[in-house]
């Protein structure tokens, strides 16, 4: 009974180690993860969708500028929290904003979006 004990064990353990290293390296799935090329086709995309949105839903006419941050979170799909710049009028102003992506159904939601 000791052996099953002991291996159970150092699965435990090992797993465990495993584990904190891939939170550490920023790939623990939940939790949110720099978005290093803010400029990538799919991010810009992102982006304009959620001023877009926004346009859509509020009324307003802000103009995409680009993003200033991005974070990524792995969940049933994929949240990008961004920093966008958008032109308000003559005035170019911060926005965050959260999308939900789910690109294999083709679905993608605006859930946050709020002046900074």
């Amino acid at each position: 009974m000791s052996n099953i004990f002991s291996i159970t064990l150092s699965i435990f353990l090992i797993s465990s180690i495993f584990f904190h290293f891939s939170t550490a390296l920023g790939g623990g799935v939940g939790g949110w993860t720099p978005i290093n090329d803010l400029n990538a086709l799919d991010v810009v995309a992102i982006g304009e969708f959620a001023v877009n949105e926004h346009n859509k839903e509020a009324g307003t006419k802000l103009e995409y500028q680009s993003i200033a941050k991005g974070e990524s979170q792995v969940v049933a799909g994929t949240n990008y929290r961004l920093v966008i710049n958008a032109k308000d009028g003559n005035y170019v102003r911060k926005y965050l904003a959260i999308v939900w992506d789910k690109p294999w159904e083709k679905v993608k939601k605006l859930t946050s979006f709020k002046q900074m």
